[in-house]
């Protein structure tokens, strides 16, 4: 989605966001995840998301973002920040972010993030607990399997405190043309499309046109080979892909909703806190694998 309201994002007040349950940090070697707990490290969370999205991928800023050289969006204030700090250089340098979303913090916020792009109906429609994941990036220093390790640890270990069901977000492909990706595109919509109770559907406002492609193609690895090494890294984990793709001219991206259920997190992934597991693991931390809703 582009941004909006972007003054409003900067005098966002966290005090209006729900009380968070109590959440341990993890601590592996000289990192820890933790919820950011101040304005301090939700401004150096911030940091790292415009360093990722904006001088690396080419997000085009909004002026207010470019003055203060942080990403900044009306979410931030009443959504909780999942943070890497890496102590082996200085006091701490936040490394790695994701942002997490529930309905309580969607209710301060007029809704959720995804439903800019996508009807959410279906997931909103859901008896149980469910969760937007969004605005994940690592710092280029640390793209490394044990920094996303980390972060999926934090991830599950969140969603077990609050018992999360369902979670989902955008998911991103680089570029703004879909046909480039129409490969990539017809192989998550032929083989992972999302059953019709959890499934998103692109606004008609929004939805990118593109040729799909058939036959043999979808079946062997190139299709598989196009997609970001993250959307692999969810596809490992039975992740489901809503109906059709989204332009986000913003973030110079083409969005996929993505959807998980989080049985698939906390039993599959908590005996090896590793979303990469295989070749793609160091890149899967890095800039094309961000997500940005």
């Amino acid at each position: 989605m582009t941004a909006v309201h972007a003054s409003a994002a900067l005098r966002a007040e966290r005090a209006s966001s729900p009380a968070p349950i109590k959440f341990e940090p993890v601590v592996a070697g000289h990192q820890i995840v933790k919820l950011a707990t101040s304005n301090a490290e939700i401004a150096a969370a911030q940091e790292l998301r415009y360093r990722v999205f904006y001088d690396e991928m080419g997000a085009q800023p909004l002026p207010e973002m470019r003055a203060t050289r942080r990403d900044v969006d009306p979410f931030d204030g009443v959504c909780e920040h999942l943070i890497v700090v890496d102590h082996e250089r200085g006091d701490g340098r936040v490394v790695g972010t994701y942002r997490f979303m529930r309905r309580e913090h969607a209710a301060v916020a007029g809704g959720f993030y995804s439903a800019g792009e996508y009807d959410i109906g279906p997931l909103l429609r859901h008896p149980g607990a469910i969760m937007e994941l969004g605005r994940s990036c690592v710092d280029a220093d640390f793209r490394d399997r044990n920094t996303m390790q980390l972060l999926w640890r934090g991830i599950a270990e969140y969603v077990m405190a609050h018992r999360v069901d369902v979670m989902f977000g955008c998911g991103s492909l680089p570029g703004t043309d879909p046909q480039a990706h129409a490969l990539a595109l017809s192989y998550l919509h032929a083989k992972h499309l999302a059953p019709a109770h959890l499934r998103p559907s692109a606004l008609p406002e929004r939805r990118a046109a593109f040729t799909p492609v058939d036959g043999e193609v979808l079946q062997g690895r190139r299709a598989l080979a196009t997609l970001p090494p993250l959307i692999k890294g969810y596809l490992r984990l039975g992740a489901f892909i809503g109906d059709g793709a989204v332009v986000d001219h913003q973030f110079n991206t083409t969005d996929v909703c993505i959807v998980v259920k989080t049985d698939l997190i906390t039993g599959r992934y908590t005996r090896h806190y590793d979303l990469g597991a295989g070749k793609d693991a160091n890149e899967s931390a890095g800039a094309g694998a961000s997500s940005r809703n």
